[in-house]
């Protein structure tokens, strides 16, 4: 339990204090109410309680002023303190609605957006009583200041051509090319190195993800924490922009600018866990309201924080409520779903005797696995357009398939099992690969069972982890050429694709959140080098179908090469719409010369991408362009082409056109032979 504070924030200037309004708005207002709100809300199924809920600009009998509403249920007393009132918690009294809500409400006059206020909440039963930010705000103090602002949300959008074309740049067939960004650090401004605002990230990080060819940016969690160092995952303003990097609608107009370039803009999401910070939602009314009372429910012990009560309807739509919300208010365009695995077991980071079982003793979290599904059913009822994306990484089931087929109904899911095999693989010697090839082959069993994004995050390059460039083996060379190896094998395997700020021009240093990325690299041209190979990449995945648009069934994808691991090679094509892609690459520093594979048409293959180019800082090894096939039949296909491999190098190539007169596999007969 949180000790009793008596403690408000800085106190300002004293306006005249307003006393509450002892009755409703006798003209019903958009903000009251009403029974259905109150029947939805006690039924965990009310999904826009921001609308409802928190502070709202209101007139009552010609006076303007704002109408505060707060649920907190088991309280004896709330008030609401502010600037406007000097803090004093006897002078604007909430009342309690007397409709079994729990909700407490008033008017208060004279009120301005802009005024910092708090709820004095007392529960006599407990002998508690403290001073909490209001769950619903749409806005805070800049922190460490804990207070809530009242604020609206008035913003002159100006994305309509993105919102209307933003189901195809948001649809499984589509291109994904995620970069990931933690604002604080992605760039930092002046002598003193401050934070970029929103309006500056929205031209700079703009102008960047525009140039490199990403087709969305994922924010980590913005939603505002008071601690800046847990990156955004311990939120306590659960419907508010943080207000280090600006007001909310200076992170509208950063939303506004990147849809407008037609890049769309993920939300990292926390519905798992939350802080124990006094002035949040831990403890709230003197009573374990947001979360679950048993510590071995509602406290997490990886994380120091608690765990949402998924059982209790008010909470369930509070946080439906959250994720709608950006949805709605700041249009967007997807939802990354932090620590899924954490809500789905009950004995997540936990001991034998730590943990309480299910109802029929199971581990499964059966509450949590109910409000993930109406959750994804909400998002995708009210936003279909929109994606939500599960970061999970265990083997349950049918994350991303529809709650009718009994899947959790996401739309896509983290592949961490890609994620630490291939990193895992790219780690060793070269001479040691050959042992480990499996690494490489066996995410295709099963990279079709879910709609999988391949992610190289923010979690791969912290705690010492060192950079992506650090953990890779051999000389400065052989670091730059696994790197764009490994981008290149990624850029070409079924799944969407997410990247983390930094990695995209080799960043030596592992992430810090106090520093900016080291951008001063790029005046080297081997991070150039780099820089452009993942420029073209993007710019190749986004123009081919055959790269995205078959990401999520078996048909977009044929081995070709599987199991040479004495010489650590692979071999594939990419398919979609009776097109191919076809993708070798050489997982060692020795070239492989006249290496034949099979290819469904005869005629010439361009290569396409070769990551050995000197424009990227290889060797220039390759094959002057592409290659002609030969009537011989390889890997179960009628013609081949014998190809250079670069060290540590992979290469694209793509069918120009067959020769006058001839055509793909000829048909009748049995399958050629294979051979290596």
């Amino acid at each position: 339990m949180p000790v009793q504070s008596k403690n408000a924030p800085r106190a300002r200037a004293a306006d005249t204090a307003t006393p509450a309004a002892a009755t409703a708005p006798s003209v019903p207002a958009s903000y009251l109410l009403s029974d259905l709100d109150v029947f939805l809300l006690r039924e965990g199924s009310h999904s826009r309680l921001y609308d409802k809920l928190g502070a709202h600009p209101a007139s009552r009998d010609g006076a303007d002023g704002v109408h505060f509403a707060v649920w907190a249920p088991n309280a004896t007393a709330v008030s609401v303190i502010g600037d406007f009132n000097g803090w004093d918690g006897g002078a604007t009294q909430l009342r309690r609605r007397g409709d079994g809500s729990g909700i407490w409400e008033g008017f208060a006059a004279d009120v301005r957006p802009g005024a910092l206020y708090k709820y004095r909440v007392t529960n006599t039963a407990t002998g508690f009583q403290a001073d909490k930010g209001d769950p619903y705000a749409f806005a805070w103090e800049q922190p460490p200041r804990t207070a809530s602002v009242v604020w609206g949300l008035d913003y002159m959008w100006g994305d309509q051509a993105w919102m209307q074309r933003r189901s195809r740049a948001n649809a499984l067939n589509a291109p994904m090319s995620v970069y990931e960004v933690h604002p604080g650090s992605w760039r930092r401004a002046g002598s003193d190195a401050r934070f970029l605002s929103y309006r500056e990230l929205a031209v700079q990080l703009g102008d960047y993800a525009e140039e490199m060819g990403f087709t969305h940016v994922e924010l980590m969690p913005v939603t505002e924490h008071p601690f800046y160092g847990s990156w955004g995952y311990q939120t306590t303003g659960y419907f508010a922009p943080t207000a280090r990097y600006g007001s909310p609608q200076d992170f509208m107009y950063l939303v506004d600018s990147l849809h407008r370039r037609g890049i769309g803009v993920i939300l990292d999401w926390v519905p798992s866990h939350f802080p124990g910070d006094e002035h949040g939602l831990v403890y709230f009314d003197g009573t374990h309201l947001y979360e679950h009372a048993d510590p071995r429910q509602g406290f997490h012990p990886d994380w120091n924080s608690y765990i949402f009560n998924y059982g209790r309807n008010e909470v369930r739509a509070f946080l439906l409520s959250s994720a709608l919300f950006w949805l709605d208010k700041y249009h967007i365009d997807g939802l990354r779903v932090d620590a899924v695995a954490s809500m789905l077991y009950l004995d997540y980071g936990r001991r034998e005797g730590q943990w309480i079982p299910n109802e029929h003793g199971g581990r499964e979290n059966l509450q949590a696995i109910g409000f993930l599904r109406s959750l994804n059913e909400a998002v995708y009822r009210d936003f279909p357009d929109t994606q939500t994306i599960a970061e999970e990484s265990t083997a349950w089931p049918m994350v991303s398939r529809p709650t009718s087929m009994g899947g959790l109904g996401f739309g896509m899911k983290w592949n961490m099992g890609w994620m630490h095999d291939t990193l895992s693989y790219f780690a060793l010697d070269p001479i040691h690969r050959r042992h480990h090839h499996n690494q490489l082959t066996f995410s295709i069993w099963y990279a079709f069972h879910e709609n999988f994004v391949l992610p190289l995050s923010h979690d791969e390059v912290v705690y010492g982890k060192g950079s992506l460039l650090q953990k890779l083996p051999g000389d400065v060379w052989q670091k730059f050429a696994n790197l764009r190896l490994l981008f290149g094998y990624m850029w070409a395997h079924p799944g969407k694709k997410l990247l983390f700020m930094g990695s995209e021009f080799g960043q030596w240093r592992e992430w810090n959140h106090d520093q900016s990325l080291d951008w001063h690299l790029l005046d080297g041209e081997t991070h150039r080098g780099v820089q452009r190979w993942v420029a073209d990449l993007n710019a190749l995945y986004g123009r081919e179908p055959v790269l995205h648009g078959d990401d999520f069934t078996t048909g977009g994808f044929e081995w070709v090469v599987a199991e040479d691991a004495e010489q650590s090679a692979l071999a594939f094509l990419r398919k979609s719409g009776g097109d191919e892609v076809l993708v070798a690459c050489n997982f060692t520093p020795v070239p492989r010369y006249n290496y034949a594979l099979g290819v469904p048409r005869p005629g010439r293959w361009v290569e396409l991408l070769n990551s050995d180019a000197v424009i990227y800082g290889g060797s220039g090894q390759g094959n002057m362009g592409g290659v002609e096939s030969a009537p011989l039949a390889r890997h179960g296909h009628y013609h081949s082409v014998s190809l250079t491999l670069p060290p540590l190098g992979v290469v694209y190539l793509k069918h120009a056109a067959p020769a006058p007169g001839e055509g793909g596999e000829p048909g009748g007969g049995g399958e050629p032979g294979g051979g290596g």
